[in-house]
């Protein structure tokens, strides 16, 4: 039976890790929740400060300030956000993977690319995968607060300012639903304009104080900001919706492997019992 005793070891090994599984699942669930109520807490400034910043674009503005500004692509640079943790399933690797994408595709225009890292995986990634990594934050724990982002986006305005970077993005995963978390690459810098008919016709804000430049400053810089923090809030959703799953995954994986070992152990026993029966009846035989 010291096969038998090898599964049942076995067997106890896999419970202890499926009591894991299951209470980790319970934890991203509960989290998972909270990060949802502050995702959407923010969610309706970001929209409208976008669509506001949309306006601005599309807008006659006397005042041309630098991020309306288009200009030749030399060197793009992306926000990457990403987990702090892992056991959340392919989130962080389908987000490095369309990231990568994105910049093979300037590589191949002849420019060159560099990244802020948000997150521990990503600072994780970029170490040993390579590249020009400007900025980083790590430990933003499950409140993340914007004072924890604002170096790292400094950094990033800084070398637009100075033009080492022509071109702005920001790469983090939307929270569609629990089952789906999709990464997308999203353009900060250059503004883009709305696409709506209705502001075709050249138009602008009024401005109070008549000082629009120093408004469009503060303004253009909050919306940066606000921008990434709304990423940040809602990469922790994704990470907590995909920690469940996968943790509800492998506690199911668990059980069905628990039940297999179970049926081994069985056949295991019963094919020892058989041979000492068949034992005990050949000695009889015998004497």
């Amino acid at each position: 039976m010291a096969a038998g005793k090898e599964v049942r070891t076995k067997i106890s090994s896999i419970k202890s890790t499926q009591k894991i599984t299951a209470a980790m699942e319970m934890v991203a669930a509960s989290k998972m929740r909270r990060a949802q109520e502050r995702m959407a807490l923010g969610k309706p400034y970001a929209e409208r400060i976008r669509a506001l910043i949309g306006n601005l674009a599309n807008a006659a503005s006397e005042c041309h300030h630098k991020y309306l500004a288009e200009r030749d692509i030399r060197r793009a640079g992306y926000i990457v956000v990403a987990t702090d943790r892992g056991l959340c399933g392919g989130l962080n690797i389908n987000l490095f993977k369309t990231v990568v994408r994105a910049a093979k595709d300037w590589a191949d225009r002849g420019a060159e690319a560099e990244f802020c890292a948000l997150g521990g995986k990503a600072v994780s990634f970029f170490s040993s995968y390579g590249g020009r990594v400007s900025a980083a934050a790590r430990d933003l724990g499950d409140q993340p607060s914007t004072t924890d982002l604002l170096g790292a986006i400094c950094v990033m305005l800084d070398a637009f300012d100075a033009e080492r970077i022509d071109r702005l993005y920001l790469v983090a995963n939307d929270f569609v639903n629990t089952m789906t978390q999709r990464p997308t690459v999203r353009q900060l810098l250059p503004l883009k304009r709305t696409e709506d008919e209705q502001l075709a016709h050249h138009w602008d804000y009024i401005y109070e104080p008549d000082n629009a430049a120093e408004l469009l400053e503060g303004l253009l810089v909050r919306f940066i900001e606000s921008q990434v923090y709304q990423a940040v809030v809602e990469n922790k959703a994704c990470e907590m919706a995909a920690r469940m799953l996968a943790m509800k995954n492998a506690t199911d994986n668990a059980g069905e492997l628990i039940d297999e070992l179970e049926l081994l152990y069985n056949k295991a026993r019963q094919a020892a019992i058989t041979q000492e029966l068949a034992e005990i009846v050949g000695g009889a035989a015998a004497v």
